[in-house]
């Protein structure tokens, strides 16, 4: 069965290829942006000396004759839409990027996947639970239309050893002898590991291809962790012995102290061993078609003002940092809302 991964070659993409290919998938269609990713990944495909049939794609995930060539010639049955711009503070100054990479290349892939009756997995954050970042409201767009199109979306928390994660921060500092940087001392978040979340994502496949129902899924965790307990413990394992200093330099645009993978209006099921099903009790707005074509429309006017219109249109509950720093533009327009 052949199998599509866009953004094969992050952190989580990759993980992903790997797990499946170790798993026996057949046939896997590897798409990336990327070439240096590409080649890494293609490298660790080698190393494992598997069975499976690995098709390289480089190209940009939102190539819509692409896919439409890939999905009528190579006829993926499973889809795991992992290709995203995750990096909240740039993405704060940066919005138009992320609104073309979040929503649109993921409004272009669901419309692919349920148009050749593929079941489609989205990868999604808890940052898009009441969005306080750019980042957030357009990952939750982007679950409201992959929702829309009978999709399963899947949100996560932060991945440990994830490229440019904290931890990954956290350990490089500590080996420089460097102090530590903290955003808040009070600050908390959900995390898996790279393996936890490639064993989630095939999970909600598994639980896609069962039920052929949209869903919006999230995992059954404990509890969230403090970043510091985090620095803490990778200080002691890269720099035994040194007291290293830490530094607190303040919560950063469209950052928040806390995550949640689910606001008050969801109820949760379990579906699956760790695996949540979310049920929300506020239904998506019946135009929200009209306002993604008004969304679509700003955008490719790169009208970054009428852009974030929009998105809080889409997203009533998203809090837009003061200010969103584009180009200077916006300090007025959210000082006022």
């Amino acid at each position: 069965m052949p199998i599509l991964i866009t953004g094969a070659g992050g952190s989580i993409g990759s993980a992903l290829a790997l797990h499946l290919a170790q798993l026996g998938a057949s046939r896997l269609l590897l798409l990336d942006a990327s070439e240096g990713h590409l080649h890494h990944l293609q490298q660790q495909l080698a190393a494992y000396a598997t069975n499976a049939k690995a098709q390289l794609i480089l190209a940009d995930a939102g190539d819509a004759v692409l896919l439409e060539d890939l999905f009528s010639i190579h006829k993926p049955r499973i889809v795991f839409h992992a290709a995203a711009y995750k990096h909240v503070p740039m993405l704060e100054q940066q919005p138009l990027a992320a609104i073309a990479n979040n929503i649109f290349v993921t409004d272009r892939i669901a419309g692919a996947a349920a148009r050749h009756q593929a079941s489609l997995v989205m990868l999604s954050t808890d940052k898009a639970v009441q969005p306080t970042s750019v980042m957030g409201a357009t990952k939750r767009i982007a679950e409201m239309i992959v929702l829309a199109k009978g999709g399963t979306a899947l949100r996560l928390g932060n991945i440990l050893a994830s490229s440019g994660s904290v931890a990954e921060i956290f350990a490089q500092q500590a080996l420089q002898g460097s102090p530590l940087t903290i955003t808040h001392s009070a600050a908390r978040r959900f995390f898996l590991t790279l393996d936890e979340a490639a064993h989630l994502l095939i999970a909600a496949a598994h639980n896609a291809t069962s039920t052929a129902s949209a869903a919006l899924l999230a995992p059954a965790l404990d509890a969230d962790h403090a970043i510091v307990d985090l620095a803490r413990f990778l200080a002691n394992l890269f720099a035994p012995g040194r007291e290293l200093p830490f530094v607190c330099i303040g919560l950063r645009p469209g950052e928040r102290l806390v995550e949640r993978l689910w606001d008050e209006t969801e109820q949760t099921q379990l579906v699956a061993d760790g695996l949540l099903s979310l049920h929300s009790a506020q239904a998506s707005p019946d135009d929200s078609s009209i306002h993604l074509a008004e969304l679509y429309h700003a955008h490719r006017n790169r009208d970054c003002v009428a852009s974030l219109s929009a998105l809080r249109t889409l997203v009533p509950d998203f809090h837009p940092s003061s200010p969103v720093r584009v180009h200077g533009q916006l300090q007025e327009q959210w000082s006022h809302a």
